[in-house]
Protein backbone atom coordinates (compact mmCIF):
# COMPACT_ATOMS: atom_id res chain seq x y z
CA UNK A 1 0.00 0.00 0.00
CA UNK A 2 1.51 3.57 -1.04
CA UNK A 3 1.37 5.94 1.95
CA UNK A 4 1.54 9.38 1.70
CA UNK A 5 4.49 10.85 2.61
CA UNK A 6 5.10 14.74 1.50
CA UNK A 7 3.19 17.99 -0.19
CA UNK A 8 5.85 20.01 -2.26
CA UNK A 9 5.21 23.85 -3.35
CA UNK A 10 7.64 26.25 -4.65
CA UNK A 11 8.32 29.29 -2.56
CA UNK A 12 9.77 32.40 -3.26
CA UNK A 13 11.00 33.78 0.20
CA UNK A 14 12.23 30.71 2.65
CA UNK A 15 12.33 32.40 5.85
CA UNK A 16 9.30 34.35 5.02
CA UNK A 17 7.64 30.98 4.69
CA UNK A 18 9.47 29.07 7.10
CA UNK A 19 8.07 31.65 10.17
CA UNK A 20 4.44 31.61 8.10
CA UNK A 21 4.27 27.86 8.20
CA UNK A 22 5.67 27.46 12.11
CA UNK A 23 3.49 30.33 13.44
CA UNK A 24 0.21 29.59 11.72
CA UNK A 25 0.55 25.60 12.04
CA UNK A 26 3.47 24.93 14.07
CA UNK A 27 5.38 22.67 11.73
CA UNK A 28 8.96 22.72 12.41
CA UNK A 29 12.01 22.02 10.20
CA UNK A 30 12.71 18.27 10.25
CA UNK A 31 15.49 18.61 7.60
CA UNK A 32 17.07 21.14 4.97
CA UNK A 33 18.82 20.15 1.78
CA UNK A 34 21.04 22.71 0.17
CA UNK A 35 21.99 22.07 -3.44
CA UNK A 36 23.82 24.90 -5.85
CA UNK A 37 20.81 25.75 -7.97
CA UNK A 38 18.14 25.22 -4.91
CA UNK A 39 16.88 24.38 -1.39
CA UNK A 40 14.43 21.64 -0.19
CA UNK A 41 12.98 22.38 3.20
CA UNK A 42 10.67 19.89 5.09
CA UNK A 43 8.82 20.73 7.82
CA UNK A 44 6.70 18.53 9.85
CA UNK A 45 5.09 18.82 13.46
CA UNK A 46 4.21 15.72 15.68
CA UNK A 47 0.12 15.52 14.71
CA UNK A 48 0.84 14.20 11.52
CA UNK A 49 3.23 12.03 9.44
CA UNK A 50 3.25 14.12 6.05
CA UNK A 51 6.06 16.83 5.58
CA UNK A 52 5.66 19.80 3.42
CA UNK A 53 8.50 19.88 1.04
CA UNK A 54 9.11 23.96 0.61
CA UNK A 55 11.28 24.02 -2.61
CA UNK A 56 13.10 27.32 -3.17
CA UNK A 57 14.51 28.27 -6.29
CA UNK A 58 17.53 30.29 -5.80
CA UNK A 59 17.66 32.07 -9.12
CA UNK A 60 14.15 32.86 -9.10
CA UNK A 61 13.25 36.18 -8.23
CA UNK A 62 9.59 36.73 -9.75
CA UNK A 63 6.55 35.18 -7.83
CA UNK A 64 5.40 31.88 -8.53
CA UNK A 65 2.27 31.75 -11.34
CA UNK A 66 -0.41 28.96 -9.32
CA UNK A 67 -2.59 28.90 -12.42
CA UNK A 68 -6.48 29.08 -12.32
CA UNK A 69 -6.65 25.40 -11.00
CA UNK A 70 -8.43 25.00 -7.71
CA UNK A 71 -5.93 23.56 -5.01
CA UNK A 72 -4.97 23.66 -1.25
CA UNK A 73 -3.98 21.70 1.89
CA UNK A 74 -5.58 21.33 4.79
CA UNK A 75 -5.00 21.36 8.80
CA UNK A 76 -7.53 20.32 11.54
CA UNK A 77 -7.44 21.96 14.45
CA UNK A 78 -9.43 21.56 17.54
CA UNK A 79 -10.87 25.23 17.97
CA UNK A 80 -11.75 26.36 15.05
CA UNK A 81 -12.72 29.98 16.01
CA UNK A 82 -9.69 30.48 18.45
CA UNK A 83 -7.55 30.04 15.38
CA UNK A 84 -9.62 32.12 13.23
CA UNK A 85 -9.23 34.68 16.20
CA UNK A 86 -5.54 34.10 16.15
CA UNK A 87 -4.93 33.78 12.68
CA UNK A 88 -6.39 37.72 12.64
CA UNK A 89 -4.38 39.03 15.11
CA UNK A 90 -1.03 37.64 13.84
CA UNK A 91 -2.45 39.69 10.38
CA UNK A 92 -2.78 36.69 8.19
CA UNK A 93 -6.38 38.04 6.84
CA UNK A 94 -8.21 34.65 7.07
CA UNK A 95 -11.49 34.47 5.05
CA UNK A 96 -14.56 33.85 7.26
CA UNK A 97 -15.75 30.96 8.64
CA UNK A 98 -18.15 28.91 6.71
CA UNK A 99 -20.27 26.17 7.61
CA UNK A 100 -20.82 23.18 4.91
CA UNK A 101 -24.19 21.27 5.19
CA UNK A 102 -25.25 18.58 3.06
CA UNK A 103 -29.04 17.40 4.10
CA UNK A 104 -29.15 19.76 6.83
CA UNK A 105 -26.54 17.80 8.41
CA UNK A 106 -23.43 20.07 9.48
CA UNK A 107 -20.28 18.61 7.02
CA UNK A 108 -17.70 20.76 8.30
CA UNK A 109 -17.05 23.89 9.36
CA UNK A 110 -13.84 25.80 7.89
CA UNK A 111 -11.94 29.02 7.04
CA UNK A 112 -9.09 29.42 4.12
CA UNK A 113 -5.97 31.65 4.45
CA UNK A 114 -3.28 32.35 1.66
CA UNK A 115 0.17 31.74 2.69
CA UNK A 116 3.10 34.45 1.58
CA UNK A 117 3.07 32.61 -2.26
CA UNK A 118 -0.88 32.67 -2.52
CA UNK A 119 -1.23 28.58 -2.05
CA UNK A 120 -4.72 28.49 -0.24
CA UNK A 121 -4.92 26.96 3.11
CA UNK A 122 -8.22 25.25 4.58
CA UNK A 123 -8.30 25.09 8.34
CA UNK A 124 -11.02 22.57 9.41
CA UNK A 125 -12.65 22.53 13.00
CA UNK A 126 -11.39 18.67 13.60
CA UNK A 127 -14.50 16.42 13.60
CA UNK A 128 -15.84 13.89 11.84
CA UNK A 129 -13.67 12.65 8.70
CA UNK A 130 -11.70 15.89 9.50
CA UNK A 131 -10.55 14.40 13.31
Amino acid sequence: MAKAIHTMIRVLDEDLSVAFYRDAFGLTQSDRLDFDDFTLVYLWNEEAGHELELTINKARTEPYDLGDGYGHMAFSVDDLDAEHARFEAAGYAPRKIVEFERDGVLIARFFFVADPDGYQIEVLQRSGRFA
